[in-house]
């Protein structure tokens, strides 16, 4: 079978950085192996979902360079959903059930207090016709259950948390629809994961004891589960598990500034054995994927480290990559001067800004004033091109006697403003001759 993998939020907010990384490892999973990647919206929440939040997901994967092959939406299925709830229900595999959420709140915490495991007890199956048309009277709905077959351990054996074992008996039948018609995530899920030939699903390891579920759903539907990877959460940096990751996503990482190859280099390797590296390409992190290099440790993540990630990635950018996001006049002579200098692209305006100036007037030592105006007079003497700045500074360490910071840092001042960065010698010729004259005599 083609391998296919599929990302399934639910578009009732923002994607934040652990749905971008399950997005992701399902997007790397799929075009490691030629196959496919589907994007399904699991809209069935018709209260929380917002078309707003849909075009946002669709705007964040583009922005990440996630590309899926199709689109779906829970929300066009509901009559396949139904044809599947009306077999099962005709195979004795689902059942409904009229507990009010408090009365089912009162049984698990006597099941507690009595310190035995909070396990729906089954009384709905014990109803009788009678039973249930005196519920009904009272106005109550039915709720749906999928009835788990005690008989059969669930077993399986995850990609990356290896041999997987739960009795079905220390499980609740998982509600599948609410009363009022709307449903849940874990029958359509597995209803979809079939239809759309879904091979492999990448997710978090909090879906573990759903994964033991909808694997009896594959069952009972007479199908071929995917193969489950659960990788383990991300953490934050204090080494736990930490509320702002919630608040992390996409327009977060483009306030800071952040590229989507430095997120994508640091997700894809993040909770692995392999080195987070500098990768402007995704295609060295799609060739070296492998489940069995993910550890069961929580995944620590960095801002810190994803920073520092995005300033490499920048110093590796050439001109035609980020010229469309430069600065008018900015040519590949700038930014090859400016780019070593970079955290993000968007300092490159400023930085431009001090080539172009006007700069502020610096605050020079009245012999650092003397020394700028000296400067001036020999630069006005030479001619101006690629080795112009190493012509001034030699030429005024042979007539004043300086060297080191007392002969570099007030030319710095004097011409940029800044007491530090990019090279001078690329500098000054992008300064241009008038400019760095005009500087040099007003410092002085």
């Amino acid at each position: 079978m083609t391998t296919t993998t599929r990302f399934a939020p639910s578009p009732t907010g923002h994607l934040h950085v652990g749905n971008i990384r399950a997005a992701l490892h399902n997007w790397m999973w799929a075009r490691k192996n030629g196959g496919r990647f589907l994007l399904r919206l699991d809209d069935t929440d018709a209260e929380r979902s917002r078309e707003e939040y849909t075009e946002s997901i669709r705007a964040d994967l583009a922005w990440l360079g996630l590309d899926f092959d199709s689109e779906t939406r829970q929300s066009d299925r509901f009559a396949l959903y139904e044809a599947r709830l009306a077999e099962l229900y005709a195979a004795g595999r689902v059942y409904p059930a009229y507990e009010t959420a408090q009365e089912l709140d009162l049984r698990r915490k006597v099941l507690l207090g009595r310190g035995l495991p909070p396990v729906y007890d089954r009384a709905a199956l014990a109803l009788t016709a009678d039973d249930i048309a005196r519920l009904e009277a009272e106005g109550r709905r039915p709720h749906w259950r999928f009835k788990l077959d005690h008989d059969t351990p669930i077993v399986w054996t995850d990609l990356i948390r290896g041999d997987q074992h739960f009795d079905p008996k220390l499980l609740s039948d998982p509600v599948i629809r609410r009363g009022d018609g709307s449903w849940l995530y874990m029958l359509p899920s597995a209803i979809d994961d079939i239809d759309m030939g879904i091979t492999h699903v990448v997710r978090g390891e909090d879906h573990v004891s759903n994964t033991a579920v909808q694997l009896q759903m594959f069952a009972a539907m007479g199908a071929q589960p995917p193969a489950f990877a659960h990788e383990a959460l991300l953490t934050g940096t204090e080494g736990k598990l930490s509320k702002r990751l919630g608040s992390l996503g996409v327009s977060a990482f483009r306030e800071q500034g952040m590229e989507p190859a430095a997120i994508i280099a640091l997700l894809a390797r993040l909770g692995t054995s392999y080195p987070v590296e500098p990768f402007a390409d995704p295609a060295p992190l799609i060739a070296s994927f492998d489940f069995a290099r993910f550890g069961r440790a929580p995944a620590r993540f960095d801002e810190a480290e994803l920073a520092a990630l995005n300033q490499k990635i920048i110093h590796t950018l050439s001109f035609a990559e980020v010229a469309d996001r430069l600065p008018d006049g900015m040519g590949e002579a700038g930014w090859n001067a400016i780019r070593p200098n970079l955290e993000t692209i968007a300092q490159a305006v400023d930085w431009w800004g001090v080539v172009k100036g006007p700069i502020d007037r610096p605050e020079l030592a009245e012999d650092d004033r003397a020394f700028a105006a000296q400067a001036a007079v020999l630069l006005a003497a030479l001619p101006f091109g690629e080795g112009v700045w190493r012509a001034l500074t030699d030429g005024l360490k042979a007539e004043t006697g300086r060297k080191g910071k007392s002969l570099f840092h007030p030319l710095r001042l004097a011409l940029t403003g800044r007491d530090h960065g990019p090279e001078m010698a690329a500098l000054l010729p992008l300064i241009g001759r008038d400019e760095a004259l005009a500087r040099l005599r007003t410092a002085g």
